[in-house]
C-alpha cells in the first residue's frame, strides 16, 4: 500500500507539473507526463502552478480548491479533469476518480495519451476498491490505447 501511494504520488506530480509544449523539465518522462492542454489560458496555468506547489507541500486541500478552480473556468478542457482525477485518487476517494478520469476521456477527443493514463488512474481505483477483474480490464484498455 505505501509502494503504491509512492507511485501514486510521483504521478500526481509529475502529471500537474506545468510546462510549455515540447521543454522537458529535469526529472521528467516526457512520455509518461500529460501537459495541459494547447490552449489552456494563462490564469489556468498560473492556478496549475500553485496547485502543483501545494501538492509537494502536502496541502492537498488548497491543491483541490485550485484544481476545481481550473475546470470552473475551463470545463472542457480535459487536461485539467485529468488531474482532479489524480488527486482524488491520491486522496483515496475513488469512485470520484474514477468519475473525474471518464469526464476527461469523454472530453478528450482522440487524445490516446491522456486516455490511456485516465484508464490506468481507474484501474489504481478499482484496484484499491477491491475490483480486481474490473482493475484488469481497465489496465487492459491502458495498453491498448497506448499502442495507438
Amino acid at each position: 500500500m505505501k509502494k503504491l501511494l509512492l507511485i501514486v504520488s510521483g504521478l500526481l506530480l509529475t502529471s500537474c507539473a506545468v510546462k510549455q509544449p515540447g521543454v522537458v523539465l529535469p526529472g521528467e518522462d516526457p512520455a509518461k507526463t500529460i501537459a495541459p492542454d494547447r490552449g489552456t489560458s494563462s490564469a489556468v496555468i498560473t492556478l496549475l502552478d500553485k496547485a502543483r506547489d501545494a501538492t509537494r507541500a502536502g496541502d492537498y486541500q488548497r491543491a483541490e480548491v485550485l484544481l476545481e478552480r481550473t475546470v470552473r473556468i475551463e470545463p472542457r478542457n480535459a487536461s485539467l479533469w485529468h488531474y482532479m482525477a489524480k488527486l482524488r485518487l491520491h486522496q483515496g476517494r475513488y469512485d470520484e476518480a474514477i468519475g473525474l478520469s471518464s469526464k476527461s476521456n469523454n472530453l478528450a477527443r482522440g487524445n490516446s495519451k491522456l486516455m490511456a493514463d485516465n484508464w490506468r488512474i481507474i484501474a489504481h481505483a478499482r484496484y484499491q476498491s477491491g475490483d480486481r477483474q474490473g482493475a484488469e480490464q481497465a489496465q487492459d484498455r491502458a495498453r491498448q490505447l497506448q499502442a495507438q
